[in-house]
């Protein structure tokens, strides 16, 4: 089909194309299959996965005739609870209500308000929440259902670093379940569950936090389990019922939060499965002495790194995780020193560009060379322009002849797409950035700029980086529509986070200072030559 088009419609369908890759790639092909959350994890699909460690008639038995892919368990109802317990911290309330469930934790630090202006409550009103239980026998689970737990405390108040355990009691007939949960002041606990009498259960993870939902983020369920593998679950689109082992973590988690299980025995099944919207719910089967930990809070690496390294594993960049884990910890690194993410962004944008450096001179090198040899490359067009293939033959052989390469210019390019998206994942989903300022009027590098100077600066820092960079167009269409593009840019960056605007500014300045030097330089070779051929002339007359 291309080979049908003209170049000016070639021209315009590569920059389509462009646009929906650069702009709407994780909008319009969000993440399908699992990925890595770490460097070295290796990376499979759902489909993988259930070949690899995937049961499918464990918990037929329970589910009554359901459909092999809802079960009972995938549809929780909301009931209506008091409180039992309040769990009061520096940076959070928690409250178990009396079946025993989290069923509400709420964030104090002003940074995660919502744009109300509301404190950030991570437990959802609708659905499963963190130790809720139920019984595969319907006679047990529905007492148990209406059946309230004991509390041997009320209300606790946690110092910076203190701990409470707190033990609730629920006594149906025939069977007590007791539940010893030690809450901690950084958002982590740890559970034991015992049952008198040994009863086939399940116990929920809760749905995933929902207070951010940006264009562009993954937002659902994931499954830590086996050598470093990682399944996602994204909202609407769990299809079928997968059951896991060897899991050391299973996380419900939108762009900033995450709801986590983790520190259970291997052998501990965990199920995956969509609710009636193809949701993650994801729960667990437990024992009749049964011991986890969790935490319900922000992906704060530090924080999740302090309580158990395996929870970093909870952090996830999406399809350029692979990249952008290490540009986060150098980021993290970089912060450490400068102590403000803006500085740190810009100190990080002048490391990649120095990684970059011999690639990026090497591609504009190459396309001066190109914009000088120009002339003589449209005098072998006019020449061979009734012999295409000739002349491609004879343009290529003054390519080499000069040393010049047609591509030269676009590998720069290609290179730093994913080092793009990488940080676009980075500084989208690090909650770290999360109401950090930079100076003046940037109080939020995760929220676009609100006054637009950032983007109008990159904006124009683009257009002056065109209107410098040598361009081998021939046709004056090609020429006009890539004129647009910083205008177009600007645009899109207008609602973009501003520090990835900052990242793409500072990006920007670093290649205009680049290429004014090799300007620079070939211009004082041009200088050199026409020096050197004057004086060659005058000797020649003398």
């Amino acid at each position: 089909m291309l080979e049908k088009l003209s170049p000016n419609q070639r021209l315009l369908f590569a920059v389509a194309l462009s646009f929906a890759f650069f702009i709407g790639y994780t909008t319009l092909f969000p993440p399908k299959a699992p990925n890595s959350a770490d460097t070295n994890k290796s990376v499979k699909t759902t489909s993988a996965a259930s070949a690899a460690v995937t049961q499918r008639s464990t918990i037929q038995s329970v589910t009554n005739g359901a459909d092999a892919n809802k079960s009972d368990f995938s549809a929780v109802k909301t009931v209506t609870s008091d409180t039992l317990t309040s769990i009061n911290a520096k940076e959070f309330s928690l409250k178990v209500d009396t079946l025993g469930r989290i069923s509400s934790v709420v964030l104090k630090n002003i940074k995660h308000d919502g744009k109300d202006g509301k404190l950030s409550e991570l437990i959802p009103v609708e659905g499963a929440k963190p130790l809720q239980m139920r019984f595969a026998d319907e006679t047990v689970d529905a007492l148990a259902q209406k059946t309230p737990f004991s509390s041997n405390a009320d209300d606790i108040v946690l110092g910076e670093n203190g701990k409470a355990e707190v033990t609730f009691t629920q006594i149906l007939p025939n069977l007590t379940i007791t539940k010893k949960v030690t809450f901690f002041a950084d958002g982590h606990y740890e559970a034991n569950i015992n049952l008198s009498e040994d009863k086939k259960y399940f116990l929920y993870l809760g749905q995933h936090p929902a207070i951010n939902d940006k264009m562009m983020t993954v937002i659902g369920g994931m499954v830590y389990a086996g050598d470093k593998l990682t399944t996602i679950f994204k909202d609407g689109g769990v299809k079928e019922r997968e059951i896991f082992s060897d899991v050391h973590l299973v996380s419900g988690f939108d762009q900033y939060y995450a709801t986590i299980m983790y520190g259970f025995d291997k052998s501990t099944q965990v199920i995956v499965e969509g609710d009636i919207n193809d949701n993650p719910v994801s729960y667990l089967e437990g024992t009749q002495t049964f011991t986890f930990k969790g935490y319900i809070g922000p992906k704060e690496y530090k924080v999740l790194n302090a309580i158990d390294p395996v929870l970093v594993n909870a952090i996830e960049f999406g399809f350029f995780t692979f990249v952008a884990a290490p540009i986060f910890k150098v980021l993290m690194w970089l912060h450490g020193i400068f102590g403000n993410w803006g500085w740190s962004i810009i100190a990080l944008t002048a490391l990649i560009r120095m990684v970059l450096y011999p690639l990026t001179q090497k591609g504009m090198v190459s396309m001066q060379k190109i914009k000088e040899i120009a002339p003589r490359i449209k005098e072998v067009q006019e020449k061979y322009k009734g012999d295409p293939q000739r002349m491609n033959a004879a343009v290529m052989e003054m390519y080499k002849k000069h040393g010049a390469n047609p591509l030269g210019g676009c590998l720069p390019l290609l290179l730093q797409i994913p080092v793009f998206f990488a940080i676009y994942r980075v500084l989208l989903n690090a909650v770290e950035l999360q109401g950090a300022p930079w100076i003046l009027w940037v109080t939020d590098l995760s929220r676009m700029d609100p006054y637009y100077i950032l983007p109008i600066l990159m904006g124009a820092t683009m257009y002056y980086q065109q209107k410098i960079t040598p361009s081998n167009f021939t046709d004056p269409l090609q020429e006009k529509i890539f004129k647009f593009l910083p205008i177009i840019f600007t645009f899109f960056f207008f609602t973009f986070p501003a520090g990835l605007v900052l990242y793409w500014f500072i990006n920007n300045i670093f290649s205009i200072a680049q290429q004014y030097l090799v300007n620079k330089q070939f211009e004082a070779a041009r200088v050199s030559r026409h020096e050197a051929h004057l004086a060659e002339k005058h000797h020649e007359k003398d």
